[in-house]
């Protein structure tokens, strides 16, 4: 199978979030209110959704641990403190056209379109059997959803499509090249822990932008390459 051909999926996926998240930000003149009701209808969505990804984890012992130690190499690399420098450095070049913060828009955007089940499975479906209707299923969900939230967070939503393309591209290629040393029963367990962690992380999002917290989220994201790297550690205690 070739590279585009098996990276269609995740292409799709990233022209949808670009493409909606340019349409979102040309609808103007939204009432103040309404934007903020908006935004609090969907923060109150991506808490049920959060909710119901962290429940999937089957061994929290190690979703503590990755979170834990992820959570302390996250801030020692500042990784959400330069993720906030390239947003506000993003709006600085787009000057006054730029609607809203860039920054929270690009981190929070980001966050809720790679963090999800299907952008793990999505992937994986790609790789491993050449089936993309997971991928373009996501597409639909995550265009919809940079539409409405570029209408409100402002232009730092289009650029949530970069990392979205790198993440998922990783993912399949990696998963093209592993499928032969990974049993069913391992990857099943790695992706229940990976969505375990990924539905605490939107959860955090939505407090985040309730303004209930300000959890730095994206310094969470280590504990996604440390619970893999425990998954597989402990698979004999585990399967």
């Amino acid at each position: 199978m070739g590279i585009i051909l098996m990276l269609l999926g995740t292409i799709v996926n990233a022209l949808a979030i670009a493409v909606a998240s340019l349409i979102g930000t040309r609808i103007r003149n939204v009432p103040e209110g309404m934007s903020k009701i908006v935004m609090q209808a969907l923060s109150l969505c991506l808490l049920i959704i959060g909710i119901q990804m962290g429940v999937t984890g089957e061994n929290f012992l190690i979703v503590i641990a990755s979170l834990t130690t992820g959570a302390m190499i996250g801030e020692w690399l500042q990784i959400d403190a330069r993720l906030n420098k390239l947003g506000d450095w993003l709006g600085k070049k787009l000057g006054k056209e730029s609607q809203g913060n860039v920054a929270q828009a690009f981190i929070s955007s980001t966050l809720i379109f790679a963090a999800g089940a299907l952008a793990i499975l999505g992937p994986l479906e790609s790789a491993l059997r050449g089936d993309h209707s997971l991928l373009f299923t996501k597409a639909s969900i995550d265009g919809f959803s940079a539409l409405i939230i570029s209408s409100t967070l402002g232009i730092g939503v289009l650029f949530a499509a970069i990392p979205v393309f790198l993440y998922q591209s990783i993912i399949t290629l990696l998963a093209s090249q592993i499928d032969a040393f990974v049993s069913p029963a391992l990857m099943d367990l790695i992706i229940a822990e990976l969505t375990c962690i990924g539905g605490i992380m939107i959860l955090a999002i939505g407090l985040n932008l309730l303004n209930i917290t300000n959890i730095k989220i994206a310094n969470l994201l280590p504990s996604l390459v440390i619970v893999v790297a425990l998954v597989v550690g402990f698979q004999g205690m585990l399967l």
